[in-house]
C-alpha cells in the first residue's frame, strides 16, 4: 500500500473535493504512479482527522474523474499517469487527432429520414400538444412503438411494459435508482461499459467484476458470486459486448437467467447494440422476464441526437420505475419521442438500421485487412474492435504510444470492472488488449481505415488471438 497523505490545508472548498484535487495534482506531478494502491478509507480518515464518509466521498469523486479504480476486497488504485475525462474516459482529443477511442455510429445514414420526419411533424395540427407536459413514460402510441422496436430483439412485450426515456444511460440511472441502495453490490462482466462504473460510483454502489472468456460472461462465475454474497443485481451486455464484441450464446443466456431466478437477483440487460447483428440469440429478458429490466435505445441504431431509449420490464416493475423518471427528467422530450415513433411506424428506422449494418460490415472488413486481425477477434455487426496486443505491449502503454503518433484508442484498463481478471495470453480482460472504434473517421469510399497507423507496432510480432 502506498504511503500517501494529501496536502489539503490550503485548499478551498469541501474537504472531499480538496482530497480529489490533491490526488489529481500528485498523479500529474508523478508523485503517484499508475497501479499504486491508496490508503484505506479508515486509514486516511485517521491521518487527516476526517470522517470515513468524507474519504469515501473523496474516492468516489476521484473515480468519477477517472483518476482511480475501486476493486471489491482489494482497495483503490491509481488508474493512469494523467487524469482522464469527466466519465472515466479519455478527454476529448484535439481536432488533429484521429479519434478511434469513442464508440460512435455513422451519422450519414439517417439524415434524410430524420429531415423528412421533422417536416411531417411540423405540419401536424396537434403539434402544440407535444409542447406540453405529458405522461412520465410516454404516450400510449409512443410506448406501443417502443414495444414494436423491442420485439425486433425477440422480446414480446405490451405497451404497458415499456417506458420511453432519454436514452440508455438515462434508463440505467432509473433502474439503479429503483433497484439499488448505497452500499449494494452490483455484479458486472469483468470488462464493462466505463460510464456504468461512473454511474455506480455516483450512486455509492459497489461493483464486482465477474470473469469472462471469449464467449462472454461465465455462468458459473455468476452463480459463485450469488452463493458467496448478496448481490443486488447483474449488469451485462450480452450482445456485442462492450468492449470485446462477444455475443453470449442462447445456452449461456438460459443458464444465467435460471441462476438469477434461483437467487432472486435482478438483471439489467443493456441491449443497445442488440439489433446490429443480422442474427442473434433472443434477448436474455425472454428467459427471465420477471427478473430482467431490458434496456435499449435508438442511439446506435438510428441517431444519438434523438436521445430516446426504451425500457421493457414487467408491468409492476415498469410502474416502480416511473418515479425515477419523473425525478430526473419528468418525461422524455415529447417532440423527439414522437419523431422516433413516426420513424419506427413508417419503417424508416428499419431502413436506417439496415444501412448501418452494411456500413459496419464494410468497416469491420477494413479493420481486419489493415490491422491484420484474425476473424475470431471481429464481429461484422460491432462498432468496436477488441485488439489483441503482442508482447511486451500493455493496453495503456500502447494507447499512449498510439496517441503520440496521432491516433486515440481506448486501453482495456478503462473498461475493467471491480475485480481483477486472470491475465492470460490474449484472454479478454488481459491488460495487453485494447478497444478501437473503426466507425470513426473512416472515409465513405472505404479505401482505408483512418487508424492505420496502429498497425506499425503490430507488424513486428505475432498477435495473440482472443
Amino acid at each position: 500500500m502506498t504511503s500517501w497523505t494529501p496536502t489539503i490545508a490550503t485548499r478551498r472548498g469541501p474537504r472531499y473535493r480538496a482530497i480529489a484535487d490533491a490526488l489529481a495534482d500528485d498523479i500529474r506531478g508523478g508523485r503517484l504512479r499508475e497501479g499504486a494502491r491508496l490508503p484505506t478509507h479508515r486509514d486516511l480518515a485517521g491521518v487527516l482527522r476526517l470522517t470515513v464518509g468524507t474519504i469515501s466521498r473523496a474516492y468516489a469523486e476521484a473515480q468519477r474523474r477517472g483518476l482511480i479504480s475501486g476493486e471489491v476486497g482489494r482497495g483503490s488504485f491509481v488508474r493512469s499517469g494523467r487524469p482522464g475525462g469527466a466519465f472515466g474516459l479519455p478527454e476529448l482529443p484535439p481536432p488533429s487527432l484521429i479519434d478511434l477511442s469513442l464508440n460512435f455510429p455513422m451519422s450519414e445514414t439517417e439524415d434524410r429520414a430524420v429531415a423528412r420526419g421533422l417536416v411531417a411533424l411540423a405540419k401536424r395540427r396537434d403539434l402544440g400538444r407535444l409542447l406540453e407536459y405529458l405522461a412520465h413514460g410516454g404516450t400510449p402510441r409512443q410506448r406501443a412503438a417502443g414495444a414494436a422496436w423491442v420485439s425486433r430483439a425477440g422480446l414480446r412485450v405490451g405497451p404497458d411494459q415499456v417506458i420511453v426515456c432519454c436514452g440508455a444511460q438515462h434508463a440505467l440511472t432509473m433502474a439503479l435508482m429503483t433497484l439499488a441502495a448505497p452500499g449494494d453490490v452490483v455484479l458486472t462482466e469483468g470488462l464493462t461499459y466505463p460510464v456504468f462504473k461512473t454511474l455506480a460510483a455516483l450512486l455509492h454502489l459497489k461493483i464486482q467484476g465477474l470473469p469472462i472468456d471469449a464467449d462472454g460472461l461465465r455462468p458459473e462465475a455468476f452463480e459463485a458470486a450469488c452463493r458467496a454474497g448478496t448481490p443486488r443485481l447483474l449488469y451485462c451486455i450480452p450482445t456485442l459486448h462492450n468492449p470485446t464484441g462477444s455475443i453470449l450464446s442462447e445456452a449461456r443466456r438460459r443458464r444465467i437467467a435460471a441462476i438469477a431466478q434461483a437467487h432472486n437477483v435482478m438483471i439489467l440487460e443493456d441491449d443497445i447494440y442488440g439489433l446490429l447483428p443480422d442474427e442473434r440469440p433472443p434477448a436474455l429478458a425472454r428467459f427471465a422476464p420477471d427478473h430482467t429490466i431490458y434496456i435499449t435505445s435508438l442511439s446506435k441504431t438510428l441517431s444519438p441526437g434523438l436521445r430516446i431509449g426504451f425500457v421493457a420490464a414487467s408491468p409492476t416493475l415498469a410502474e416502480r420505475m416511473l418515479p425515477a423518471l419523473g425525478a430526473t427528467t419528468w418525461m422524455a422530450p415529447p417532440l423527439m419521442a414522437e419523431l422516433a415513433t413516426m420513424l419506427i411506424e413508417e419503417g424508416a428506422a428499419d431502413a436506417v438500421l439496415k444501412r448501418k449494418r452494411r456500413e459496419t460490415e464494410a468497416r469491420q472488413a477494413m479493420a481486419e485487412r489493415i490491422l491484420r486481425l484474425p476473424k475470431s477477434a471481429l464481429h461484422p455487426g460491432a462498432y468496436h474492435v477488441w485488439l489483441p496486443l503482442a508482447e511486451p505491449w500493455r493496453g495503456e502503454d500502447f494507447a499512449a504510444a498510439a496517441r503520440r503518433r496521432g491516433v486515440a484508442v481506448n486501453p482495456g484498463e478503462v473498461s475493467r470492472g471491480g475485480a481483477r481478471l486472470p491475465g492470460g495470453r490474449g484472454q479478454p480482460g488481459s491488460a495487453r488488449e485494447g478497444a478501437v472504434d473503426p466507425a470513426r473517421h473512416a472515409r465513405p469510399d472505404r479505401d482505408r481505415l483512418a487508424g492505420h497507423r496502429l498497425t506499425a507496432p503490430l507488424r513486428e510480432r505475432a498477435l495473440h488471438q482472443v
